[in-house]
């Protein structure tokens, strides 16, 4: 399924803590909450769009939500037996809330402006090395097996938004690496959170806030 050739202004909402979500970068989802069901059954009746946003808090149905999410494209779709859905989103462009609509949808919709996006994002050679380098780091003290070499072969976006996306980092500092402008921005703020959790008295798998 191809991305909307055109952006719409007003969007429906997927606000979940922890799921991000970056142009060009997909995302896999399973969906079981009716209303989500629901959203899906609509978007795919309409543009096949859906607007990731991060909760702020977990306050009820509609805890308020951060300024800053992601656009994405449904670019796969497995409907279940029982109603749930298994999905892939593809991200499309970042959005900055705008307001948000009063709708009968049992989910929410947002009017949105979407951000642009910085022409040039290519990492250069020692902060691409010090990524890597510390991406490995990171791992070890987490104990995940890595096939680096595949890693390697990715271009610096690829690699950035798949340590952002996988990375067990909290919903604000997440946030921030969202919001960030552009690629190396995101890479500057990934070495600087992956440090930091290292150090933390429980090691990388410790709590932390990064704001």
């Amino acid at each position: 399924m191809a991305a909307p050739t055109e952006l719409p202004d007003a969007i429906p909402l997927f606000p979940l803590g922890g799921a991000l979500l970056f142009p060009d970068a997909q995302l896999p989802l399973h969906v079981f909450e009716p209303r989500y069901r629901r959203l899906v059954k609509d978007a795919m009746e309409g543009r096949r769009v859906i607007g990731m946003i991060q909760p702020r808090g977990d306050e009820g149905r509609a805890p308020p939500l951060y300024p800053v999410g992601c656009l994405g494209a449904i670019a796969g779709l497995e409907a279940l037996d029982d109603g749930r859905f298994n999905l892939i989103l593809q991200g499309v462009r970042r959005f900055r809330l705008v307001r948000e609509l009063d709708v009968t949808t049992p989910y929410r919709q947002a009017q949105v402006e979407y951000l642009p996006e910085e022409p040039d994002d290519a990492l250069g050679l020692a902060n691409r090395a010090e990524l890597e380098g510390e991406a490995r780091a990171f791992a070890d003290a987490l104990g995940y097996q890595v096939d680096w070499d595949a890693l390697g072969s990715l271009d610096d976006e690829t690699l950035v938004h798949l340590i952002a996306q996988v990375a067990p980092f909290d919903v604000a500092s997440k946030q921030a690496l969202l919001e960030a402008g552009s690629v190396p921005d995101r890479a500057e703020l990934l070495v600087q959170f992956m440090s930091f959790q290292r150090m933390l008295p429980g090691g990388a798998g410790g709590p932390a806030t990064f704001q």
